[in-house]
C-alpha cells in the first residue's frame, strides 16, 4: 500500500495487529458492560418520555398508569435477562439467537432471526444517533439546522473508532457510559432524599402546563389499546439485550460466566434507572405531548411553535439539581454523549453476526475476515452505510425512526426462547442425572415463560405500531431474508459444481492435443518473448494469429515475418468492419468446434507499465479478449508480460516502500525485557 493511503489509515485506526494478538483484544467485564450494554442503559434517556408521550393522548389523567407500565417493562426485562443467561451458558460460541434458532428450530427460523437482528442493529445506530443529535441540538442551534449532516458525521466518527478495535473503542466509551449511569443514580438518590427526608417540593419546568387531550375519557378497548401502545414504546428499554449473547467470544475467560454476570448487571442497572426516572417524573409533574406546540397549554394558551420540548430526563434533572447547576450540566452532557455511544452495541453485534452468517454462506465471505485491527472491518463499514442511508431517508428524525424500532428484536427474542425450550426438551430425553435434570427443568421453565411473554409483546408491538412505521422494519427483514437465501443458493450451487468427484471424470482426462495461438499485432520484443514461451510449451499445434484491420500494416507484418524467418505459421483473419475481438473469438470457437477434445491455449503478449494512467493507453484489447474468452469452454488464456522502463521504476519504488514504516506501524523500544543482572550472592 502506498504512503498516500497508508499514512492516514495508520493515523485513523492505528497500526496493524498480528493474528496471534487476538487474545489481547478480549474484554473484561468492566469494559464489556459499556461496549455491549450501552444501548439498553442509554434507552432510559428516551424510553420514559415515549411512555408519557403516548399516554398524553388521553390527557394528564392517564399519567397515573405510567407506574404500572414501568412494572410491566421491569418484569419483561428481568424475564429476558434471565432467559438470555441460559442462552450464554448453552451456546457460548457467539451465534446467539441465530445459533439457538438454527440448531433447534431449523435454518429458516435461524435466518428469520438473523434478518430481524440485522435490521434492528441498523435501526439502533440510526435511532440512537438521531436522538443524540436532537438532544445536542437543543443547546447548539447549528446541530438542529444541519441534523442529517451532523448525524452522518457522528456515524463516520463512530465507524473510525470501532475500526480501531473493540477493546480500544470500549475504553473510549466506558467513561461517558459510567458517568451517565452514575449521574442518573445520583439524581435518583438525591431526588428521593429531598422528597422523602427533606420534604422539598420539586417541580419540573413543565409542571404548570396543561395537556389538551386528543381523546378525553377513554375507556374499554380504546384505553387498553392506548396502554398497550405506551407499553410497546417503553419496551425500547430492552433493545440491545441480545447483543451480549451474540458477543460471548469477545469476553475474557470464563466467557459464559462473565457474559451472564454482565447481563445481570445490565438488567439491574437499566430497570433501576428506568423506574427511578418514571417515579421522579411523576413526583415533579413532568408534562409531555406528541405535539407540544398545540397540545401543551400555559394559562389556557398553546405554547406555540417556538417552544422546544426537552426530554423527560432533562426536565427531571432540572427539578432535582436546579437549572444550570454543575450536576445538571454534567448529566445533560453525559446523556447526549451516551446516546451517540449507544450505537456501539450495534457496532459490536452486527459485524460479529455478519461474520457468522458469512461463515455459513448466507452473506459474502468478505464479512468473515478480520481487518488490520482484528475487528470485522467490512461488517462495520456495511452497518455504517446502511444506518447513514436510513438517516438520510428519515431526516435524522428519531420520532419517525423509533416507530420502526424493536420489532426485529422481539422477533429474535421470541424465536430464540422457543428454540431454548426445544433445546432443553432434547437434553431432558437423554439426561439421567437428577440434579442436572432439575437444573434443566428450571431453565426450561424460564425460557418457556420468556417465549410466551416476548411473543405476547411482539403481537402488541405489531398491532400498535404497524401503521406507524413497523411495516418498514418487516419489509427490511423480508429483503434481508430473500438476499441471504439467494446468496446461500449461489454458494451451494457453485460448491456443487466445483466439487471434486470421487471417481474418474471429464475434468481429469488429459486433452487429446493442445492447439496454441499467439496473438500478434507487430513484431517487437513482447511478441518475440511470447513466441519463445509458446515454443517452450511444446504444443501439438502452434500458430501466430493477427487481425487484418489495416491492409498496409498487415502486408508489412507479413514481409517482416518472412524476412526474419520465424518458424511459426502466421494466420491472418480478415475484419471488414475493423473489429479485433470478434474475429479472434469466432476463430477460437471454430477450433473448439472442429476438435472438441482439444484444448486451445491463447497466448497474449502484454506490456507491464508503472503508472495507473499508462494502463489506459495499453492492453485494452487484451482485457476485452480475456473477458470474452473466459466464457468459452476448453480455452486457456496466458499472459506473457514484458516489463517497460516505467515498471522497473515502479518496482524500485515498491522496494523502497517495503523498507519504510508508517507512523505507528512499528512499536518502538526494546523487543524483549532485559534479564536482571546477578546480585553476586552465592
Amino acid at each position: 500500500m502506498s504512503k498516500l493511503t497508508d499514512v492516514p489509515k495508520r493515523i485513523l485506526i492505528g497500526r496493524a495487529l498480528r493474528s496471534d494478538r487476538l487474545g489481547e483484544t478480549l474484554l473484561p467485564k468492566r469494559i464489556a458492560l459499556p461496549v455491549f450494554a450501552s444501548d439498553p442503559l442509554s434507552s432510559v434517556a428516551y424510553a420514559p418520555g415515549e411512555v408519557l408521550l403516548v399516554l398524553s393522548i388521553a390527557g394528564v389523567s392517564a399519567y397515573h398508569f405510567s407506574p404500572w407500565i414501568a412494572v410491566a417493562v421491569v418484569v419483561l426485562m428481568f424475564t429476558v435477562v434471565a432467559s438470555y443467561r441460559q442462552n450464554v451458558h448453552a451456546y457460548p460460541s457467539g451465534g446467539g439467537d441465530y445459533e439457538v434458532a438454527t440448531t433447534n428450530l431449523g435454518p429458516k427460523a435461524g435466518l428469520t432471526v438473523a434478518s430481524a437482528l440485522l435490521v434492528d442493529y441498523v435501526l439502533t445506530v440510526a435511532v440512537s444517533i438521531s436522538s443524540g443529535i436532537e438532544n445536542l441540538g437543543s443547546a447548539i442551534p447549528f446541530v438542529v439546522e444541519h441534523k442529517v449532516f451532523c448525524a452522518a458525521a457522528v456515524i463516520v466518527l463512530l465507524t473510525l473508532m470501532n475500526l480501531r478495535g473493540v477493546k480500544e473503542s470500549g475504553k473510549l466509551f466506558a467513561i461517558p457510559t459510567y458517568v451517565f449511569v452514575g449521574g442518573v443514580f445520583i439524581m435518583i438518590a438525591w431526588g428521593a432524599f429531598r422528597g422523602l427526608v427533606l420534604g422539598d417540593t420539586m417541580r419540573a419546568p413543565t409542571a404548570d402546563y396543561h395537556i389538551k387531550a386528543e381523546h378525553q375519557g377513554l375507556a374499554g378497548f380504546a384505553l387498553v389499546f392506548l396502554l398497550l401502545r405506551a407499553f410497546s414504546s417503553g419496551c425500547a428499554a430492552l433493545t440491545g439485550v441480545e447483543a451480549i449473547s451474540n458477543g460471548v467470544p469477545a469476553f475474557r475467560k470464563p466467557k459464559s460466566k462473565n457474559a451472564a454476570t454482565t447481563l445481570a448487571m445490565m438488567g439491574l442497572l437499566a430497570v433501576t434507572m428506568f423506574c427511578g426516572i418514571i417515579a421522579l417524573a411523576m413526583t415533579t409533574k413532568v408534562r409531555m405531548a406528541e405535539r407540544p406546540a398545540t397540545d401543551l397549554l400555559h394559562n389556557g394558551v398553546p405554547l406555540g411553535s417556538g417552544y422546544v420540548q426537552n426530554p423527560v430526563i432533562s426536565q427531571v434533572a432540572e427539578a432535582v439539581f436546579g437549572k444550570g447547576s454543575f450536576l445538571f450540566v454534567l448529566l445533560a452532557a453525559a446523556t447526549a454523549l451516551v446516546l451517540f455511544l449507544a450505537a456501539n452495541t450495534a457496532y459490536n453485534g452486527f459485524p460479529l453476526l455478519g461474520s457468522i452468517l458469512a461463515q455459513d454462506r448466507y452473506l459474502p465471505r468478505q464479512l468473515h475476515t478480520r481487518g488490520d485491527r482484528l475487528a470485522f472491518s467490512n461488517g462495520i463499514v456495511l452497518l455504517a452505510g446502511a444506518a447513514m442511508l436510513l438517516v438520510f431517508i428519515y431526516g435524522a428524525d428519531s420520532t419517525r425512526l423509533i416507530q420502526l424500532y424493536i420489532v426485529g428484536v422481539f422477533v429474535s427474542f421470541t424465536l430464540s426462547q422457543t428454540g431454548m425450550v426445544r433445546h432443553w426438551n432434547r437434553h431432558l430425553r437423554v439426561e439421567k442425572d437428577p440434579a442436572k435434570r432439575s437444573h434443566m427443568i428450571r431453565s426450561r421453565a424460564i425460557n418457556a415463560f420468556g417465549a410466551f411473554f416476548t411473543g405476547l409483546v411482539l403481537v402488541v408491538v405489531l398491532v400498535t405500531k404497524f401503521t406507524h412505521g413497523a411495516w418498514v422494519a418487516l419489509l427490511g427483514m423480508c429483503i434481508f431474508y430473500a438476499t441471504m437465501t439467494a446468496i446461500r443458493k449461489h454458494y451451494d450451487r457453485v460448491a456443487e459444481e466445483i466439487a471434486a468427484p470421487e471417481g474418474p471424470a471429464d475434468d481429469m482426462v488429459r486433452p487429446s492435443r493442445v492447439h496454441s495461438v499467439v496473438l500478434i499485432s507487430k513484431i517487437h520484443r513482447p511478441t518475440l518473448r511470447a513466441l519463445a514461451y509458446a515454443k517452450l510449451m511444446r504444443s501439438d499445434t502452434l500458430e501466430a494469429l493477427t487481425v487484418n484491420v489495416d491492409p498496409a500494416e498487415t502486408k508489412a507484418l507479413r514481409e517482416e515475418w518472412e524476412r526474419r524467418g520465424i518458424d511459426v505459421p502466421l494466420k491472418v483473419l480478415d475484419s471488414p468492419y475493423r473489429e479485433i475481438t470478434r474475429p479472434i473469438i469466432e476463430y477460437v470457437k471454430g477450433l473448439r468446434k472442429e476438435s472438441p477434445r482439444d484444448a486451445v491455449s491463447v497466448i497474449i503478449p502484454e506490456y507491464v507499465v508503472g503508472h495507473w494512467y499508462e494502463h489506459l493507453l495499453h492492453n485494452q484489447s487484451a482485457l476485452r479478449l480475456k473477458g470474452r474468452l473466459l466464457f468459452t469452454p476448453g480455452v486457456m488464456v496466458t499472459s506473457v508480460p514484458y516489463q517497460l522502463a516505467s515498471s522497473e521504476a515502479a518496482r524500485a519504488r515498491a522496494r523502497k516502500r517495503q523498507e519504510w514504516n508508517a507512523p505507528g506501524a512499528v512499536r518502538r523500544g526494546p523487543a524483549v525485557v532485559r534479564p536482571k543482572e546477578p546480585s553476586g550472592k552465592d
